[in-house]
């Protein structure tokens, strides 16, 4: 049984290796856009009414919650696949722990990143980069929970 699981982990990685690269360039892009287009203080400078130090030009209220979470997350996502890689490159017990804890960081980011793509779907107002985030990161959310059960099941000898 865990010979079968370890092309299916392969699989897993590859893919969540991907996608987590895809938001890490969507996240880097509107983090940029969001420094290049933010609020200049100085001297003679007022603060805007409803001022935020989490502001976005692009979405709404939630995005610049959702966009730092990602770029969190994407982050942790990587490591978890290099942990990962390692873990399948070896496939024994030594390297299981460093590959289900990263992994398992990197899980519990990407559904506080999708709690708040959830919540920036519910506001409405986004561009369809945003909305790609958002779909990556709900997808994301199942396939790591479905490699950290897939490195689980395949219990190393």
């Amino acid at each position: 049984m865990a010979d079968q699981m370890k092309p299916v982990a392969s699989v897993l990685l590859l893919l969540n290796f991907c996608m987590f690269a895809i938001v890490l360039g969507i996240s880097g892009w509107a983090m940029n856009k969001a420094i290049d287009h933010g609020f200049i203080i100085g001297p003679g400078f007022d603060l805007p009414a409803h001022f935020s130090p989490i502001y976005f030009p692009m979405g709404n209220a939630a995005t610049g919650f959702f966009v730092t979470f990602s770029l969190i997350a994407g982050v942790v996502g990587v490591a978890s696949v290099l942990a990962g890689v390692n873990h399948v490159r070896s496939w024994n017990s030594y390297s299981l722990p460093s590959a289900a804890s990263t992994a398992a960081i990197a899980w519990t980011l990407t559904l506080l990143a999708m709690g708040f793509a959830s919540k920036e779907i519910e506001l409405r107002i986004r561009n369809s980069r945003l909305r790609t985030m958002e779909a990556f990161m709900i997808i994301l959310s199942v396939t790591q929970l479905i490699y950290i059960a897939a490195i689980h099941g395949g219990r190393s000898r």
